[in-house]
């Protein structure tokens, strides 16, 4: 797997003459509360942050993610603390408006959680790939990633398609691509879940 980030600068129009956006829609506000599993990471006096993708393997680890507001590291077990940077790894559930991470339960260490039984992505399934070839999938994939940016936290060719890991999508994304490459060539899974 591949960390990344997205920026497409594509633009088009669609048969019914709406105009495509002219980038990608990422990280659109949920209107419900979210769940998702990941490492919360504070450096010294800057604001707590919510990293849902790769972890840098250092010591101590560093990571990139938006703000997670209402973070109290008095409130919660299982953290630990080098060179200024405390760090742990917690199940959350707060809103998201686009930009931060709000929460509004109590964190749960990723050690104490049991985290309710994840229906499967069809679109993984070996009996039902997706419709891209390895070598256009790569060419989208090699098109669509830019490095400085952060909306992908992961991205890699599975399945028969380009596997895109967001923050949180609420199907505007997947659309988007859809619209831009054809059904059945990008699959576009949320970090951050709905609850229940």
């Amino acid at each position: 797997m591949t960390t990344a980030a997205l920026s497409l600068a594509a633009c088009g129009t669609e048969a019914g003459g709406n105009a495509t956006p002219s980038e990608p829609p990422f990280d659109p506000p949920a209107e419900g509360e979210l769940i998702g599993q990941g490492t919360v990471l504070q450096k010294e006096n800057l604001p707590a942050k919510l990293c849902l993708g790769m972890i840098q393997e250092s010591y101590p680890p560093s990571c990139s993610g938006p703000e997670i507001v209402g973070w109290d590291w008095a409130s919660v077990e299982q953290s630990e603390t080098a060179s200024g940077v405390t760090w742990g790894s917690y199940a959350v559930q707060g809103t998201w408006d686009g930009t931060e991470f709000t929460l509004t339960q109590n964190p749960i260490p990723l050690s104490l959680y049991d985290p309710p039984a994840d229906q499967p992505d069809p679109r993984l399934d070996g009996s039902n790939p997706g419709a891209g070839s390895e070598d256009e999938l790569l060419a989208i994939q090699t098109e669509i990633l830019d490095p400085t940016n952060g909306e992908v936290l992961i991205s890699s060719i599975t399945n028969g398609y380009v596997l895109l890991v967001v923050f949180h999508d609420d199907g505007t994304l997947q659309e988007y691509f859809d619209r831009q490459y054809g059904a059945d060539m990008i699959a576009v899974q949320s970090a951050l879940r709905p609850v229940g």
